[in-house]
């Protein structure tokens, strides 16, 4: 009961970090015009800051963990990498809101991927949930036609999909080690950057202010992941997905907030829409806790 009320807590935790990823983005100068150099910075420093962290937990044996890898492992880093990749090509196309909002789905494409590969089944509180989310996401949509290009749409849900795949794998085998497919997601966004950037002939360097965000992201997208790592043995992949929905309302959120110096307000739908998503939250959390409570009665 205490291992999977604090793995609730901890990957909303990891949901928050990951919410900043936009506020940071917005602060690039002509973000749209470097995406590949930023998506090399950010995925070197994830690489470097996850083998760091294994150094310091296990030694040099931390290596071995690669040998280990297995199928799944590989098909949950590409899988991360997809999703790193694709985000920033649609946070960089179009409004925060409307990214976010399509990383909203990752409970649905989590629920249909893991009871596809996995038999996972859905439990009714999480059907109710995902139910309700629903519901903020389409309401949150349904005035946002004008804001964004397709380009960033259909980036957006492709780096849903790549993290509901990272999150399905996870659970596949769960002796996996879990940071190790992390830092390889790192490495496949730097190598997919560097030859992108090598095709078009392009300068890899940027200045210092966008080079030290693109760092400060890949860390905070980093410690996300190992928080959300460390628990995702204790809950299925679809709830998983759901409670990290804290990014999407923090994203959306952090570029309004004037104090941070973007003001990208977002309009009613969107306000309404996330008040939906939070209640899904709550209601899960509520209920989930609930549930541990009366089996350890």
């Amino acid at each position: 009961m205490i291992k999977n009320s604090s793995a609730i807590v901890i990957v909303l935790i990891a949901g928050i970090f990951w919410s900043f990823g936009p506020l940071v983005v917005r602060h690039i100068d002509n973000a749209e015009l470097i995406p590949w150099q930023y998506l090399f910075f950010r995925g070197s420093v994830i690489f470097l800051v996850l083998n760091i962290y294994l150094f310091l937990a296990e030694g040099q044996k931390f290596i071995l963990n690669y040998n280990k890898i297995g199928l799944s492992g590989l098909i949950g880093g590409v899988s991360l990498g997809v999703a790193n990749i694709s985000f920033i090509l649609s946070i960089t196309t179009t409004t925060a809101a409307v990214t976010m909002m399509m990383l909203a789905t990752q409970p649905f494409v989590a629920a249909i991927l893991a009871y596809i590969f996995l038999k996972e089944k859905i439990s009714k509180t999480t059907l109710i949930a995902i139910s309700i989310a629903a519901a903020g996401i389409i309401f949150m949509s349904l005035d946002s036609k004008g804001e964004g290009t397709l380009f960033g749409l259909i980036n957006g849900l492709l780096s849903s999909l790549g993290f509901a795949g990272f999150t399905v794998s996870l659970r596949w085998r769960k002796n996996t080690p879990k940071f190790t497919t992390v830092a390889i997601a790192g490495i496949f966004c730097s190598a997919v950057a560097i030859m992108v950037l090598l095709f078009n002939d392009s300068n890899i360097f940027i200045s210092l202010k966008n080079s030290s965000l693109s760092a400060l992201h890949g860390f905070l997208v980093c410690t996300g992941l190992i928080l959300f790592s460390m628990k995702s043995r204790y809950l299925p992949a679809t709830d998983l997905t759901l409670l990290s929905l804290t990014e999407v309302l923090g994203g959306i959120f952090w570029v309004w907030l004037p104090w941070f110096g973007i003001n990208e307000v977002p309009n009613v739908n969107t306000l309404i829409g996330g008040a939906i998503i939070i209640f899904a939250i709550i209601f899960y959390g509520f209920n989930t806790k609930r549930v541990l409570q009366s089996r350890y009665v």
